[in-house]
C-alpha cells in the first residue's frame, strides 16, 4: 500500500471527510484530490502534517506498521485485552470530531461517579 492510499484508508476509518482533512493540515483541497486519482504521494514537507491530523507517527504513515497490519489483529493493553467488539469502540470513537469526544468522556466521568454514589 503506498501512502495515499494509507492516507485515504485512515480518513476512511476515522470519519474524516477530505475537505476537514485539508483544513486540518493546510493542504489544498485539490492536491489531495490528485494523490487519489493520480495513485501520487504527498510531499515530504507535509508529512509531519499528516501524521499530525491522523494522530499517527511518520513511522506508521510511512511503512505501513500499525495501520496496514491491524486489521485483525487483538491486542493487550495494560490489563485489558481488546478484541473485535472493543476495536469497534475505539474506532467509533476515533471517527468523533473533538466536540463528541469531549462530551462522551464527560458523560462516562458522570456515569463512573453516579456507580460510587450508588455503592454507598
Amino acid at each position: 500500500m503506498i501512502i495515499s492510499e494509507r492516507i485515504f484508508k485512515l480518513l476512511e476509518e476515522k470519519n474524516i471527510t477530505q475537505k476537514e482533512f485539508g483544513k486540518r493540515t493546510g493542504i489544498s483541497n485539490s492536491t489531495i484530490s490528485d494523490w487519489k486519482r493520480k495513485k501520487t504521494n504527498p510531499s515530504a514537507d507535509k508529512i509531519m502534517d499528516i501524521c499530525y491530523a491522523l494522530d499517527i507517527t511518520p513511522e506508521q504513515l510511512l511503512t505501513g506498521k500499525g495501520i496496514d497490519d491491524m486489521d485483525n489483529v487483538e491486542v493487550s493493553v495494560d490489563r485489558f485485552h481488546i478484541d473485535k467488539s472493543d476495536k469497534k469502540l475505539l474506532e467509533d470513537y476515533h471517527g468523533m470530531q473533538e466536540g463528541q469526544k469531549k462530551r462522551l468522556r464527560a458523560y462516562m466521568d458522570t456515569l463512573i461517579k453516579l456507580e460510587k454514589l450508588e455503592e454507598l
